[in-house]
C-alpha cells in the first residue's frame, strides 16, 4: 500500500464520524432487552432441561458481545455526541461485561495508538514476539510464551483469567491512576451488588448455570473475534519511524466478513480496519463506509471459516525479515539448526 498522507485520506473519512443519538437509544434497546429476556428464559429453562438452559446461555452471550460494542463505541467516544452519556453508558454497561469502563479505555486507547508497532507492544494487545527475540529467550520465556499463546488456553481458561479475574484489580497500564482503581473499585461494588441480587431473587442455581456460563461464552467470543482480526499471517508490524497509521489500520487488521446475523449480533466489530482507522466512527456506520470508501476495500478479508483457521494455525512469531507471522515448528527448526553448528 502506497503512502497516503492523514490530509489526504481524514476528509474521506470524518463525515461518518457522527453519532447519531436516536440511532444509538435504537442500539442499547434492542440490546439489552433481548438480553435480559433471554437471561430470564435460561432461568426458567433450568427446572425443564440444562440442555435447554445452556443454548439459551450462548444466544444470550451472543447479546452480551453486543453489549460490549456498545461499551467499545463509548469508550472512544463514538456512540453518543456527549461525553457524559458515553461514560455513563460505558460504566454500566461495564457492570453487566464485567469489564471496569475507565481502566479498560485507557489501555484500549493505547492500543489503538500502537497497533502494529513493534516499539510499542504489550498493552491493550494479544502481545506477540518477533521470531528474533524467541530464539534469543531463555528456555523458561519460551514456554511461557508458547503457553500463553496456546489456543486452548487462550480460548478456554483466558475468559476467566482476563474477564474474571484480571480485571477485578487495577493490574497494567494505568493501574497507578486513581480514576483507574477508582473504575475497578465501582465497577466491583456494582457487579457485587448485581450477583447478590440474582442469588436473593434467581438462585444460586441460576448464578452457576446461567449467569457465569454467559459470561464465559461471551468471553470467548470476544477474545476469539479479537485474536483473528490482528493474528493473520501477512500482518503489518514496523518499527518506529517508519510505523504508519494507515497501513497499520489497513494492513494490520482484518475485514472479518461474517454472516448478516453474526454481523448484527457483534456490532459491526468485523469492519475492524475501518475501527482502527477512525475509532470515531460509530458502529453502525461502519458498513457504510465499507461500501462508499474506497480507501478501506484494500484490507485483507477474513470470512468465518478463515477466521477459525487463523485461531488454531501455528503463526505466533513475527519475523522481520520474511514479514510474516510464523510458527513455533519454524523457531524451533532453527534453534535445532544453531545447536548442531555450536557441537561443530
Amino acid at each position: 500500500m502506497k503512502k497516503i498522507e492523514p490530509k489526504d485520506w481524514i476528509p474521506l473519512i470524518k463525515p461518518y464520524a457522527k453519532p447519531n443519538t436516536l440511532r444509538s437509544l435504537r442500539q442499547v434497546a434492542d440490546t439489552l432487552l433481548p438480553l435480559l429476556l433471554l437471561f430470564y428464559l435460561a432461568h426458567k429453562a433450568l427446572s425443564v432441561s440444562l440442555a435447554l438452559t445452556l443454548l439459551l446461555d450462548f444466544a444470550a452471550a451472543l447479546f452480551l458481545v453486543r453489549l460490549f460494542i456498545l461499551q467499545h463505541d463509548a469508550g472512544h467516544g463514538s456512540f453518543f455526541p456527549r461525553k457524559w452519556a458515553n461514560d455513563l453508558l460505558g460504566f454500566f454497561t461495564g457492570v453487566l461485561t464485567l469489564v471496569p469502563y475507565h481502566h479498560w479505555q485507557l489501555s484500549h486507547a493505547r492500543h489503538h495508538a500502537t497497533s502494529g508497532n513493534l516499539d510499542k507492544r504489550g498493552v491493550g494487545d494479544i502481545y506477540t514476539m518477533t521470531l528474533e527475540e524467541y530464539l534469543k529467550a531463555s528456555p523458561w520465556d519460551r514456554l511461557k510464551y508458547r503457553l500463553y499463546r496456546n489456543p486452548w488456553i487462550m480460548f478456554f481458561l483466558g475468559p476467566i483469567y482476563v474477564f474474571m479475574l484480571s480485571y477485578r484489580l487495577p493490574l497494567g497500564y494505568g493501574s497507578d491512576k486513581p480514576s483507574v482503581r477508582n473504575s475497578v473499585a465501582l465497577t466491583n461494588l456494582f457487579l457485587a451488588l448485581l450477583l447478590a441480587g440474582i442469588v436473593v431473587f434467581f438462585g444460586v442455581k441460576t448464578l452457576l448455570f446461567v449467569y457465569l456460563p454467559i459470561q464465559y461464552l461471551a468471553g470467548m467470543i470476544g477474545i476469539f473475534l479479537f485474536y483473528v482480526q490482528h493474528q493473520f499471517e501477512d500482518v503489518y508490524w514496523e518499527h518506529n519511524p517508519r510505523w504508519e497509521h494507515l497501513k497499520a489500520a489497513m494492513e494490520g487488521s482484518t475485514y472479518l466478513k461474517l454472516p448478516r446475523v453474526l454481523q448484527w449480533l457483534t456490532g459491526n466489530i468485523g469492519f475492524h480496519h475501518i475501527h482502527h482507522l477512525a475509532p470515531k466512527i460509530p458502529n453502525y456506520l461502519l458498513p457504510k463506509v465499507q461500501e462508499e470508501v474506497d480507501l478501506v476495500k484494500v484490507a485483507p478479508t477474513v470470512t468465518l471459516k478463515d477466521a477459525f483457521k487463523i485461531a488454531f494455525a501455528d503463526m505466533h512469531l513475527y519475523d522481520e525479515e520474511s514479514r510474516k507471522l510464523v510458527g513455533f515448528k519454524e523457531a524451533h527448526q532453527r534453534l535445532r539448526e544453531a545447536q548442531g553448528k555450536k557441537a561443530y
